[in-house]
């Protein structure tokens, strides 16, 4: 909640000082001295693992779903054993699983892989109509200003077509779980995306481009984003400058080859396979 603190005059000179010269709102710029102060991580993408040992199939729980919260408060991944699709949302950890439905996770819950950070939009913008989900890519594309920083989503609003998908638990690496993966086709619903577009250079250990999952308002329909369309869509970005990385010590992890070129993999997990879906309106 926005709080009204009042200072001094020469402390208000200074802030619209460094505003000026760095072309940041006061705001940020607060927030940020206050975020060094008291040694919180600003503008930070917080990593764990690879997407290169996901496609490789190393599933085994790398860190608690609940640290996650420790380093973030939105984002996304998955589950250990690719259990489900995970939403990180206002400091909640959400997983939506393969037979459409969606739990708050409160208990010890691992994870394999997530991306997670303090979202704090630099912009706040509004499209009108997006009717593909390649439309909302191409609006999103123009909000950058750089394809060499890794950059956060929130899109909320009216979604008139959402169509996901959410992994089953398994140990087959991710191509052949994405061929069987079930698909929903959710209608006329309040939501949010949540997503990452990453630089093409982070391939090797993220998604390059976008990556979003979905939470419906009421919490119970998600999973990863295939398609969507919607209208007066809310779009929050921020610009992420700082990227840590925590690889996993796990004998899978230590023994995997990475070597790899898992692109094509990747690039196949994230499309639609089925032809036939689930309607869960």
């Amino acid at each position: 909640m926005p709080m009204l603190i009042p200072i001094s005059q020469s402390l208000q000179n200074v802030l619209e000082r460094v505003s000026r010269e760095t072309g940041e709102p006061i705001s940020h710029v607060v927030s940020g001295a206050l975020a060094h102060c008291f040694d919180i991580p600003q503008h930070t993408l917080f990593q764990v693992s690879t997407s290169g040992a996901l496609v490789q199939g190393v599933y085994e729980r790398a860190v608690s779903a609940n640290l996650l919260l420790q380093h973030g408060d939105f984002g996304l991944g998955t589950f250990e054993n690719l259990d489900g699709e995970m939403v990180v949302l206002e400091g909640a950890v959400y997983q939506v699983r393969s037979d459409g439905t969606v739990r708050k996770i409160i208990t010890d819950v691992g994870t394999p892989f997530a991306v997670v950070l303090p979202f704090s939009a630099d912009q706040d913008e509004q499209i009108a109509d997006s009717t593909t989900f390649q439309d909302l890519t191409e609006y999103c594309d123009r909000c950058r200003e750089s394809n060499n920083l890794f950059y956060a989503f929130r899109v909320d609003g009216h979604f008139h077509h959402v169509r996901t998908r959410a992994m089953r638990a398994t140990t087959a690496p991710l191509a052949q779980a994405a061929a069987v993966q079930p698909e929903f086709n959710f209608t006329e619903l309040e939501g949010t995306l949540v997503g990452v577009w990453a630089p093409s250079f982070s391939s090797a250990l993220n998604v390059a481009g976008y990556h979003f999952h979905f939470l419906s308002a009421d919490r119970t329909k998600g999973g990863h984003l295939l398609d969507c369309s919607g209208s007066n869509l809310r779009i929050r970005l921020e610009r992420l400058n700082d990227f840590h990385l925590s690889l996993p010590e796990s004998e899978e992890f230590l023994r995997a080859d990475l070597t790899k070129d898992t692109s094509k993999d990747l690039a196949y997990a994230e499309q639609i396979h089925k032809k036939e879906d689930t309607n869960a309106d």
